[in-house]
């Protein structure tokens, strides 16, 4: 009986731990979302632009999040969930990285529309990615701190920001290595976008989408870590439900 419950606490921390490690797409879609809020006076200095430019600049990231958005689920379930939250990470990462650097508006809104595919498809892919870990019993709770995750984001971009106006004098002032304070506003995004790629490479590929590719066995192993005892029966009833959909 103590085995039991012991492979039962087990198993809770360790999808507790792949939620986490999932809701942090959510947390940088927040931030992401956030930050460009107290860029806006830096933009329009650097690159000169008008009202419309620099609006077109701040909103150019809602065209690659619908993008994102549409194409996530079908990407997902060729190339699996946890790959395409890897890819997700990445595209945070260059956009972080870019929209920083850029020193022209085209190139600035090509970085925002990278970092909008990868907003668009961890919206998606999180919360569909833990209602496929999770078990039936706690579902509901564990894809509600995506939510948590999206406003926690945005909260720490506002934070961030505000402490970096603080520190520096203002958001086109002159800060850390000689650039202005607005580049540091997207760079501190790397930090957390960082933690989310690494973090990705320890928590494992859904067994939904292991079933489907055929990867039967692989599945069942990731069962065993998530339900215990309970993993082959949920391996049948992931067979019967991809039966169903493919007899449909």
């Amino acid at each position: 009986m103590s085995d039991i419950k012991k492979q039962n606490s087990e198993s809770t921390k360790f999808i507790f731990l792949i939620t986490i490690v999932a809701t942090l797409g959510g947390f940088l879609f927040g931030y992401d979302s956030g930050v460009i809020n107290g860029t806006v006076d830096g933009l329009q200095k650097a690159f000169n632009s008008t009202s419309v430019g620099t609006g077109l600049s701040v909103s150019s990231m809602l065209l690659g999040s619908a993008v994102g958005a549409f194409c996530a689920g079908w990407l997902a379930d060729k190339f699996g969930r946890r790959n395409m939250l890897i890819v997700a990470a990445v595209l945070f990462i260059i956009s972080a990285w870019g929209s920083g650097v850029a020193s022209a508006p085209v190139e600035f809104i090509v970085y925002r529309i990278l970092g909008g595919l990868a907003v668009g498809a961890a919206s998606v892919m999180a919360p569909a990615y833990i209602s496929e870990i999770a078990p039936a019993s706690t579902r509901g709770r564990l894809t509600s701190i995506q939510q948590v995750a999206i406003i926690s984001g945005l909260f720490l971009s506002f934070v961030s920001n505000y402490f970096l106006v603080k520190a520096a004098g203002g958001s086109t002032a002159t800060f850390w290595g000689g650039f202005e304070t607005w580049r540091w506003m997207f760079w501190i995004e790397l930090a957390p976008a960082f933690l989310f790629l690494f973090a990705l490479f320890i928590i494992p590929e859904s067994p939904r989408f292991l079933v489907a590719s055929g990867k039967n066995d692989k599945a069942l192993q990731v069962l065993g870590r998530l339900m215990g005892e309970g993993g082959q029966k949920k391996l049948s009833e992931i067979q019967s439900s991809l039966a169903g959909n493919k007899h449909r």
